[in-house]
């Protein structure tokens, strides 16, 4: 069995700690069972690892994803990167074709799609493993796992299933986000929440992208893929295919994409620096800023705070906030190395464009080896012990060094102890952009652009 996991989302409804480089699956709030936080896609990824290898597993996402991906579950995982955002459906086409043309994978190969971000319990990766089985034994097209409503939900989509065996039930149709009346009747017909898990033959998907005149090979797949349609896969190729079986779950299982749900599994009313005094019943603060929050009388609430803004709504009407944020640059991103918060931005009326932010690069840990051909940066090592690489000459830099770099001048830093930077960067235009990146591998970075020490 390969697994595909779907990691995407705009960032919006879980404001402003989520944004477009850091979607809620990023948000470090879950605890743990040694008292730490991790978030919802380091859990599922410690969670599945459980049951299947490493090698086994593969990350769909887009390009804004990669460094936090990186970040959060280390340099070694497989990660298949989109061109551009085009929905679930081309999403999963690209990286079952990856595995097809790329992987040589066999077609008789089961595939598992299934998002990052779902809060379930251990047995529910137990559950998706049963899935090969099904479709062995059906000989369907398609296996699914449908979880065992609780409430008559309007947020979820419905299996409706025909018929049962022991193993499975198949499937009759679907329904998509009924209201709560039509929850109530479908509830009483067994009906199932559509988990977004999907399984399949290699060689099923294989002839689908086929079927709609779509490249298999993965290179044809990419030079096409900014034309390719925006859909789901259950437009795509659910509503089209008959022979679906799915095994139904009736443990744990919750999409915590809104304030208001995510809080009932954060354990710490207060995640940050602040106070919430004993009569603020039922509110949560989430402080990623270096100052003090105090709550006093503040019931049922979330107030959450980052670089990116502050938000004070009560649980109640949390899940409104997505219609109210506007689309702009996110100011914190995690990255591969570190993190990066921009402190401060000016652009004058002659065009030139000035950012202030802060880095910090984790110990042992590097920045690629680029050049800026539209902007020009200076350094200030805050703290931390590294080495600098500029035009081929390396020196050792520490607190208190300022370091200039220019436009079109290679440079690199590695934090042999963790560092901190504040980097102001000045440029004309969209300074971020026609960045070249020679090299990310530190050893490789010395052994080939080192010329004078």
């Amino acid at each position: 069995m390969k697994f595909i996991l779907l990691s995407g989302g705009s960032g919006k409804r879980l404001w402003p700690l989520s944004n477009d480089a850091r979607s809620k699956q990023f948000l470090k709030v879950l605890p743990t069972k040694d008292g730490a936080l991790e978030s919802m896609v380091q859990r599922v990824k410690r969670q599945i690892t459980k049951h299947v290898s490493d090698r086994d597993i593969y990350i769909a996402t887009s390009k804004s994803q990669v460094e936090i991906l990186k970040s959060q579950l280390g340099n070694d995982i497989h990660i298949i990167i989109e061109p551009t955002r085009r929905d679930t459906f081309p999403a999963i086409a690209l990286a079952v074709s990856y595995l097809y043309s790329v992987q040589n994978i066999p077609l008789d190969e089961t595939i598992v799609t299934l998002p990052v971000d779902p809060f379930v319990d251990d047995e529910f990766f137990s559950v998706v493993r049963n899935l090969e089985n099904a479709l062995d034994l059906s000989n369907a097209e398609l296996a699914l796992i449908g979880i065992r409503p609780t409430y008559p939900s309007e947020k979820y989509g419905y299996i409706v299933p025909s018929k049962s065996t022991d193993n499975f039930l198949a499937v009759d149709y679907f329904t998509e986000k009924p209201t709560e009346e039509k929850a109530i009747e479908l509830m009483k017909q067994n009906a199932l929440w559509n988990s977004g898990v999907f399984s399949f033959k290699l060689a099923t998907l294989i002839n689908k992208i086929e079927q709609k005149g779509l490249p298999t090979d993965y290179e044809q797949l990419i030079k096409v893929y900014f034309d390719l349609d925006k859909i789901s896969f259950d437009y795509a190729v659910v509503e089209e295919t008959k022979n679906i079986v799915c095994i139904p779950y009736g443990g744990n299982w919750k999409d915590l994409g809104t304030w208001n749900t995510l809080t009932e599994e954060i354990t710490s009313p207060m995640i940050g620096k602040g106070i919430i005094a004993e009569e603020a019943i039922n509110t949560h603060v989430i402080n990623e800023l270096d100052i003090p929050v105090t709550v006093l009388g503040v019931k049922d609430s979330v107030i959450a705070l980052s670089p990116d803004g502050v938000l004070v709504t009560t649980k109640e009407k949390s899940p409104q906030i997505k219609q109210y944020v506007e689309d702009h640059q996110p100011m914190y991103e995690e990255r591969r190395w570190g993190s990066s918060t921009i402190l401060d931005y000016t652009k004058t009326e002659e065009g030139l464009e000035v950012y202030t932010r802060k880095i910090i690069i984790n110990s042992e840990c590097n920045l690629s080896y680029q050049r800026h051909h539209k902007s020009k940066k200076t350094w200030t090592i805050i703290s931390g012990l590294g080495e600098f690489l500029l035009n081929g000459s390396l020196t050792k830099v520490t607190s208190g060094d300022v370091l200039h770099i220019n436009e079109g001048e290679l440079h690199s830093i590695k934090a042999i102890t963790q560092i901190q930077i504040i980097e102001v960067q000045s440029g004309l235009g969209p300074i971020d952009e026609e960045i070249d990146r020679l090299a990310v591998d530190w050893q490789q970075i010395t052994e080939k652009y080192i010329t004078q020490n």
